[in-house]
């Protein structure tokens, strides 16, 4: 058998010009750094190969000069068909000034395509990219006017519209490994993450093209278990070793054995954030964090959300994941985006997606800078400056619910965050709630005609989606709605019956007991008996009932306080700030009225909230008698009256 290494300056001499190009990597995770500088330097020493077509899923470098930045240079790209583009300005400035043909596709998408292209299939069939700028009635991925191909068409199956996106051959694949033996077989024990090395060398063989990987050693022939192998050596055409310093795990860490999953590591070794408006937004959207949930956080903004869990002790009460492939642990930021400590499992990033896309995320909290009345998100397009969409796409159109978190203006906004809530000391210069966004990464209509839970959640104010489109439900405390909201938004909001005031813990330095809140600890001193054991209180205030594991929980704590007592109670329930979620609803009122059958004598319930009183008083009529109070006065006469005595 041969011996299949070779230098980085012959396996660049095997791309010619005209080749689809693919590379593997996740920000600085797994890029294969040591060909990618090999190719640029035959570049610009020879101004060969020429007219490539790169095609790849993730974003691929630092921002500056590592990465696919290293192949932005005018004549060596043709075209680029690509899913995050924020950190390759090089080959970003080449697509936005019409020098190359580009295209900006869902990352998943692209991820997917490497498996269909492997398997022989004419292209994805998805539904994802539905009613956003990749759906072909608007721009069809499309990033200039130089750009013609159609790549993308709409076709209807089974019923309902999808999206085709049409396989091209791979010529090339430029991937990394940690060691492989003289014939091929790659290993990727040390690598933060697996990805799509796989798909990607099977698409390029099963396209006759060549497959190089870069390792950082090499093993004696047969060494590798092969459990271990990751690409078989029969996939690989080239091995090359690479400099040290052109395979570090990241691009911000040379090597972590927590990282490579080799280790565990302390969870509380996590610094805890500075009260900041950061931190304030990073909270509020942990207020929807579903306990035991499968939950994205995407870079950015929607990064403290985990910092803030973690500080509340709920992360072993959540699976965090993220999109190249980490279950569980807590996921890196920065540079190191993508790792991930004290993991569970790391899969390829094709098997991730296909999780996502079939709708397995409970919720993901992801980052927003335009959002228009109809509830539309871009993230992707701003002018001249190309973010690309990047997994966005697929995670906000099939999580169950979203959260977009980020601040209400931005550029020179300087707050303070204090007790007293949201001090405004320079309102920033970018309106974010704009009349209409430049490109639609996430569509507001389509995601209210299927009834997602969708937040925007900022620093001063929280938004839901309506199916009439965005809607104000909380304002912070200390902000003033019409000059500090309102003022700043193109558009007029539907406005919520009852503006709620933030909850006041955002505001107020040390942990939340948001762990209390959300795993419902408190039920035994929720739900008491007075000393004569004739009367129930139950306290439900500030209380979130979002599953049915919420109903269920009140219900066994109510059987266990009142089944030994072998007579009914009269009952006083407290519904102040309580908040009832739509899809268990009718599971509250199911377990209310079994209660009342088995245990309960006359019942008043009461509430601060006209909306809350009214949605009680709608919801019980259908099952359960109605009582509903605006205080705890007026309920507690009622059930004096009813009872013909005092209460007690």
């Amino acid at each position: 058998m041969p011996n299949k290494q070779i230098s980085a300056a012959a396996a660049a001499e095997l791309i010619r010009d005209g080749d689809t190009v693919t590379t593997s990597g996740f920000v600085g995770i797994g890029v294969p750094e040591e060909l990618l500088v090999a190719l640029e330097t035959r570049f610009v020493e020879t101004a060969r190969p020429r007219d490539l077509t790169l095609f790849f899923a993730a974003g691929q470098g630092d921002g500056k000069d590592r990465g696919l930045n290293r192949l932005g240079h005018e004549g060596l790209l043709a075209r680029v068909i690509g899913g995050h583009w924020g950190l390759i300005p090089k080959v970003a400035a080449l697509a936005t000034a019409g020098k190359i043909a580009a295209y900006n596709l869902p990352q998943g998408v692209i991820s997917h395509l490497y498996r269909d292209i492997a398997a022989g299939r004419p292209g994805t069939l998805s539904r994802v990219g539905l009613g956003t700028f990749v759906d072909p009635r608007l721009e069809g991925g499309k990033i200039n006017d130089v750009t013609h191909d159609e790549i993308v068409s709409v076709l209807e199956v089974g019923g309902a519209e999808h999206l085709f996106y049409r396989a091209l051959p791979v010529h090339v694949a430029l991937l990394r490994g940690t060691s492989a033996d003289p014939a091929g077989n790659i290993s990727m024990e040390r690598e933060a993450l697996v990805i799509d090395n796989l798909a990607q060398a099977m698409a390029a063989k099963n396209s006759g093209g060549v497959v190089i990987v870069q390792v950082e050693r090499m093993v004696a022939r047969h060494g590798l278990n092969p459990r271990d192998v990751v690409i078989p050596g029969a996939l690989v055409d080239a091995v090359v070793v690479a400099a040290p310093e052109n395979h570090h795990q990241t691009f911000a860490t040379p090597y972590s054995h927590a990282f490579s999953g080799q280790f565990r590591v302390e969870a509380d070794t996590v610094p805890e954030m500075p009260l900041t408006p950061r931190k304030v937004i990073a909270r509020r959207a942990a207020f929807e964090l579903p306990i035991n949930g499968v939950v994205n956080l995407g870079i950015g903004m929607p990064e403290g959300v985990a910092a803030v869990a973690g500080e509340e002790k709920l992360l072993p009460h959540l699976t965090l994941t993220a999109e190249p492939g980490v279950i569980g642990g807590q996921p890196a930021s920065g540079l190191d985006f993508g790792a991930a400590v004290n993991t569970d499992a790391i899969v390829p990033q094709s098997a991730q997606f296909d999780f996502y896309d079939g709708g397995g995320l409970d919720i993901a909290v992801l980052g927003m800078a335009q959002v228009d009345a109809r509830g539309n998100v871009n993230v992707s397009r701003f002018g001249p400056k190309l973010a690309g969409a990047g997994g966005f796409i697929n995670i906000s159109q099939n999580a169950r619910a979203v959260v977009f978190a980020g601040t209400f203006t931005s550029v020179g906004l300087d707050l303070a965050v204090s007790e007293a809530g949201v001090e405004i000391r320079s309102e920033g210069r970018v309106t974010k709630f704009v009349e209409a966004v430049e490109q639609v990464t996430f569509s507001g209509p389509l995601a209210a005609a299927a009834g997602k839970k969708v937040l925007y959640v900022t620093e001063r104010a929280v938004f839901r989606l309506r199916p009439e489109g965005v809607e104000l439900v909380e304002i912070a405390p200390g902000i003033d709605l019409e000059r500090d909201v309102l003022a700043h938004m193109a558009f007029a909001p539907e406005m919520a019956p009852e503006i709620a005031e933030m909850d006041a813990r955002l505001f107020a330095e040390g942990p939340m007991g948001l762990r209390v809140d959300l795993l419902h600890l408190d039920l035994d001193d929720r739900v008491a008996l007075s000393a004569d054991k004739a009367q129930l209180f139950l306290n439900f205030e500030k209380m979130r009932v979002r599953a049915p594991g919420d109903v269920n929980k009140v219900r066994a704590r109510v059987e266990a306080v009142c089944a030994p007592l072998g007579h009914r109670v009269d009952v006083v329930a407290n519904y102040d700030g309580a908040r009832i979620d739509e899809e268990v609803e009718d599971a509250w009122v199911a377990m209310v009225q079994q209660m009342e059958d088995r245990f309960y004598g006359t019942v008043t319930r009461y509430s601060g909230s006209a909306f809350m009183r009214m949605k009680l008083g709608a919801a019980f009529a259908r099952e359960v008698r109605p009582h509903v109070f605006e205080t705890a006065t007026e309920a507690r006469a009622f059930l004096s009256a009813a009872r013909g005595g005092s209460f007690l």
